[in-house]
C-alpha cells in the first residue's frame, strides 16, 4: 500500500501547511516522463520516512492554484515543507540520495 498522500488545491492547506511533521511535496503530471522516473523514488522516500515525514503527490494539473501560488513552472519539483513554509526544493529528476540528503537536514 502507498504510504505518500494524494493533495490537491482544496487538501494542501490541511495536509502541508497544517502539518506538525515536515511534507515533501512532489509536483507532477502524468504525461511527463521524467515525473514518473521519480515515482519510485517518492514511494521509496515514503515508505523509509513513514512516521517522521508526510510525503505527497500534487498534479500540477489538476491543482493549478496550488502549482501558481509556488510558482511552479518545471515538473518534476519537489519542495520540502518544514512548519507550513518551503524550506528546500529540488527541480528535475534527481538520484534518492538528494532528496534524503535534504530531507535529512531539517529533521
Amino acid at each position: 500500500m502507498s504510504k505518500e498522500i494524494t493533495l490537491n488545491d482544496s487538501n494542501f492547506k490541511a495536509e502541508v501547511i497544517e502539518s506538525e511533521l515536515p511534507v515533501v511535496v512532489d509536483f507532477w503530471a502524468p504525461w511527463c516522463g521524467p515525473c514518473r522516473l521519480m515515482t519510485p523514488i517518492v514511494e521509496e522516500l515514503a515508505e523509509e520516512y513513514d512516521g517522521k515525514v508526510k510525503i505527497g503527490k500534487l498534479n500540477t494539473d489538476e491543482s493549478p492554484g496550488v502549482s501558481g501560488e509556488y510558482g511552479i513552472i518545471s515538473i518534476p519539483t519537489v519542495i520540502i515543507f518544514k512548519d507550513g513554509k518551503p524550506v528546500d526544493q529540488v527541480i528535475g529528476a534527481v538520484p534518492k540520495d538528494t532528496i534524503a540528503k535534504k530531507l535529512e537536514a531539517v529533521l
